[in-house]
């Protein structure tokens, strides 16, 4: 098969713990793109903390696209043009600000290129290292919160949280998309709105088909795109259940993952081709 496409979670799967790019990993997927193969990012990260990767990365360069807030925003990176945009209401977050409240988990979200929340609290810090976004702690959430946002987040320690998880499934599963992108993260966006169905609304519009398209991904919010392209893989340091339903393992994050599946499927079949 001769892949047109590879997709890449951010956190855990292209990126080292420390949050860098090997370079084995960053030469393979250069090279990749020099023979024709785009290269997207796609993330939960806001759109902000995506950037600087796709630019070591040189997406721009070759015409690539950025998925960020677990897909509720599709942009091209050459100009930053929204192909696609996802929000829930300021009566949606609203909503779920209460019922965290009811809960008892902190909620965060975004508002340009800043994290809104009304809680000091370790994961939205958490967030805020990992994105390079300050934090604005308001005092009051519901007033602060009158425009559309992309997706909120509530937050807290991991068994608390997945707790809260299998409760809110049932209670607004019909309402929002709901997934965990990390242990102490429970994401909120727009029902129907995951990674797996903006990448599909990508390729449409590209003429790419799924069997050409490798998607990568470590977590619970990857689970879509891995089982909707023709090449799902999970990483080395993916939870079980993630890797039996991928097509394929590879190492870990940081065991260069990303470059050996890229080697193994794109380079090698040009190298033979």
């Amino acid at each position: 098969m001769s892949y047109k496409m590879i997709v890449l979670d951010l956190d855990d799967t292209l990126l080292r713990d420390d949050h860098t790019i090997s370079e084995r990993t960053k030469q393979a997927l250069m090279e990749a793109q020099k023979a024709g193969v785009k290269v997207v990012l796609a993330s939960g990260r806001p759109t902000f903390a995506m950037k600087p990767i796709a630019k070591e990365l040189c997406l721009a360069d070759y015409g690539s696209y950025i998925l960020s807030f677990n897909g509720g925003k599709i942009l091209n990176c050459q100009n930053y043009e929204e192909l696609f945009s996802s929000t829930l209401s300021p009566v949606d977050a609203h909503k779920l600000y209460e019922i965290s409240r009811r809960e008892e988990v902190y909620i965060h979200t975004y508002i340009g290129d800043e994290i809104y929340t009304e809680d000091d609290n370790p994961y939205t810090t958490i967030e805020a290292v990992i994105t390079g976004m300050p934090i604005n702690i308001v005092d009051n959430f519901v007033e602060a919160i009158s425009v559309p946002v992309v997706k909120a987040l509530m937050v807290e320690n991991p068994e608390k949280l997945k707790e809260v998880e299998l409760k809110l499934q049932e209670e607004l599963g019909e309402q929002f998309s709901i997934m965990r992108s990390k242990p102490y993260f429970l994401e909120f966006t727009e029902k129907g709105v995951t990674k797996g169905t903006s990448l599909a609304q990508l390729i449409d519009d590209l003429g790419i088909k799924r069997e050409e398209v490798i998607a990568m991904g470590d977590s619970y919010n990857d689970l879509e795109m891995i089982e909707f392209a023709g090449l799902g893989v999970a990483m080395g340091n993916a939870p079980e259940d993630i890797k039996a339903k991928a097509d394929y393992v590879t190492d870990t994050n940081m065991n260069d993952g990303v470059a050996k599946v890229v080697e193994k499927f794109v380079l090698s079949e040009l190298v033979n081709a």
